[in-house]
């Protein structure tokens, strides 16, 4: 790839990450851009990973920095992703079709009515560090989030956030810092799996991974201090975004 589209994709890759830690979708944004720029679908579906890869990693520091981490938590839930991760990067080496851009559409729509549904709490920000709930069954369903997130990444975080949130009972802040690690975990297992079964272009990856490395940090920092309320609203606003964008093409 020349160096125009290199920078072209570092730039996607801003928004992207940053996008990607505050609610998630920034895969619609950087799939797409590799898919006109002629690069085969399950390609551009594994080289999306190294930029995923190094975002959440950014991302995971910024948390860090800030005074935000659970590694026990995390690391947990994160392998319980990484065993769906393993399955689903196999079908996804493969994976094509406009009937899945419906079936995320779905997934989508289901989302936001879960997480407007029944949220009493009351200041759930930064400051509240409440005990997680029903983890075992947050467990189970790390399962089929990490093979949604193995399959096409796309998406994920949309998943991921109702699981942490309103199963679990973490504020929407502590859900961003758990996210971007279980993320990171599983895309290496991914990773791993596309790279022996389908090419992988690493100088776009790479290019990727710069601008997605920044939009981590930034979406990091915004969570940080602007919590539940920019969280929210950027969640909704991607998702009608998305939904309009898979439904209409």
């Amino acid at each position: 790839m020349d160096y125009p589209a290199l920078i072209g994709l570092a730039m996607v890759g801003i928004f992207a990450g940053w996008l990607n830690v505050m609610a998630g979708g920034g895969s619609l944004l950087t799939v797409p851009v590799m898919l006109f720029m002629g690069i085969p679908a399950p390609v551009a579906n594994g080289t999306n990973r190294i930029g995923i890869l190094a975002q959440n990693l950014a991302a995971v520091m910024a948390f860090f920095r800030n005074g935000l981490s659970d590694f026990r938590l995390s690391l947990s839930l994160g392998m319980a992703a990484s065993v769906g991760a393993i399955g689903g990067a196999m079908v996804g080496v493969n994976l094509d079709g406009v009937w899945f851009d419906r079936l995320l559409a779905t997934v989508m729509i289901a989302v936001m009515i879960l997480m407007s549904l029944g949220d009493n709490s009351k200041g759930a920000d930064v400051a509240n560090n409440q005990a997680p709930k029903r983890v075992a069954l947050g467990h189970v369903c790390m399962i089929a989030a990490g093979f949604w997130g193995g399959m096409i990444q796309i998406g994920v975080g949309f998943i991921l956030m109702p699981v942490l949130h309103r199963m679990m009972g973490l504020d929407l802040v502590r859900v961003n810092m758990h996210k971007v690690f279980i993320v990171m975990i599983y895309t290496v297992i991914a990773l791993v799996v596309f790279a022996s079964q389908v090419e992988i272009y690493w100088s776009a990856g790479f290019a990727l991974a710069i601008g997605m490395t920044l939009g981590g940090w930034l979406g990091a920092h915004t969570a940080v201090h602007h919590g539940k309320i920019w969280i929210r609203r950027v969640l909704f606003l991607a998702l009608s975004l998305f939904i309009v964008k898979l439904l209409w093409p």
